[in-house]
């Protein structure tokens, strides 16, 4: 199979199951936001050490091609065909937020904002977090237009939350400590 189709040479593309919309839809700029997201997570798992939070970083990339299949079919029978199973759901929500409660409970409390860095893949992980949050400004923005399953929104701002509490982690774990912003007095 060729990876080029070229049925989107004239600046439309196809929707999962089904359809044609503009390549400048907002559906397709909220897919292609988490599929972006799911990139910078790939470059988080890339760096050293590799093994660090793995399975869930790796959880959480399947569920972004969740994600990413229920922003790009907006008929739900359709969707049910293509993913083969359940849609993203409070599970995953719920299994963000303990790991969230996990690694937050061992790191000490915030008095002053953290600077993005510390490690390679704490910086990784700030990256994809502010990744993250500009994926979700733009499903936010479609489901003010169309039916957005509102887990996606949930999972998808609780992600930001688990990335920024992960990659503060990392840092500890590495024994370093966080680069703090102190504002300039004058």
């Amino acid at each position: 199979m060729k990876i080029y189709t070229r049925t989107g040479d004239g600046g439309d593309t196809g929707l999962l199951g089904g359809g044609r919309v503009p390549k400048h839809d907002r559906r397709v700029e909220a897919y292609g936001q988490v599929d972006e997201l799911n990139a910078a997570i790939g470059v988080a798992l890339a760096q050293e050490p590799r093994t660090f939070c793995r399975e869930l970083l790796e959880t959480i990339q399947k569920d972004l091609f969740t994600i990413g299949a229920e922003l790009a079919t907006p008929d739900a029978k359709k969707l049910a065909k293509a993913l083969g199973g359940p849609p993203l759901g409070a599970a995953q929500v719920a299994a963000l937020e303990a790991a969230i409660d996990h690694y937050e409970a061992h790191l000490p409390a915030l008095k002053q904002f953290i600077l993005p860095g510390g490690v390679p893949k704490a910086a990784a992980l700030h990256l994809a977090r502010t990744v993250c949050r500009r994926a979700e400004r733009v499903i936010v923005r479609l489901a003010a237009e169309e039916t957005v399953d509102a887990e996606c929104v949930r999972y998808v701002n609780r992600l930001s939350d688990a990335l920024y509490v992960i990659g503060r982690w990392n840092v500890r774990e590495r024994g370093e400590t966080e680069p703090l912003w102190t504002p300039e007095t004058t």
